[in-house]
């Protein structure tokens, strides 16, 4: 089993959960921090002391406080260990669902596991900590879709900003001027236009109401 574990989440009582599963498991090297940056401070730490943390159990969300943040969320946390070459496993345990999320995570990041808090949530996270030791992926079922071949999707991260933004009632031309204003590409909407009808095509729908109703309950946004 695991020999040292940091777990990342700025809920006191959540970290708690996870010591408790963890500790029911054998596991007693155990540290919790609640900002992302320490979390990043102590996995580099533990490799300058010849003693590094082997697993990682993070939160995606981390609430704002008096506090700047380099790497304000999990994700970015994610994102500078993997850059970063440092060999240590990550389960993701959070309340996010989205299957593009996660499916973004599996492959770009490669994280070793998912598990959505709720009420199987640490009951899941004990199985995560056996299977993703013995260098298998775990996911929780809400997110299993996100490996499955029936669920890939010729879709970007740029389609998912669209649909997102579509979803919160935002128009298309909104979206444009927003693009343009902050010099994002692309961002003309004629070509926002084209990706919407790709995307209708993809997904069967009628219209871009019923675009972004289809999407939502497929988890993507």
């Amino acid at each position: 089993m695991y020999k040292k574990v940091l777990v990342a989440d700025d809920l006191g009582s959540i970290s708690l959960g996870i010591k408790t599963v963890a500790r029911s498991l054998g596991l007693r090297n155990l540290y919790e921090v609640n900002y992302c940056d320490d979390a990043y401070l102590q996995i580099k730490k533990g490799i300058l002391d010849g003693d590094p943390f082997d697993l990682l159990i993070t939160d995606l969300s981390f609430k704002e406080d008096y506090r700047t943040q380099k790497y304000p969320s999990g994700e970015d946390l994610i994102k500078i260990l993997r850059k970063e070459n440092i060999n240590l496993k990550i389960i993701v345990y959070s309340i996010e669902d989205r299957v593009q999320k996660v499916r973004t995570l599996i492959n770009e990041y490669k994280i070793n596991g998912y598990v959505c808090k709720g009420r199987k949530g640490l009951e899941d996270l004990s199985k995560a900590l056996k299977i993703t030791f013995e260098n298998k992926l775990y996911l929780s079922e809400p997110v299993t879709p996100a490996i499955s071949k029936k669920t890939i999707l010729n879709i970007d991260n740029f389609d998912i900003y669209l649909l997102q933004n579509l979803s919160e009632g935002k128009s298309q031309e909104d979206i444009s001027a927003y693009l343009k204003s902050k010099k994002m590409s692309p961002n003309s909407l004629s070509t926002i236009e084209k990706r919407l009808n790709r995307l209708k095509i993809q997904f069967n729908a009628n219209n871009v109401i019923h675009l972004v109703a289809i999407t939502k309950d497929m988890g993507l946004i």
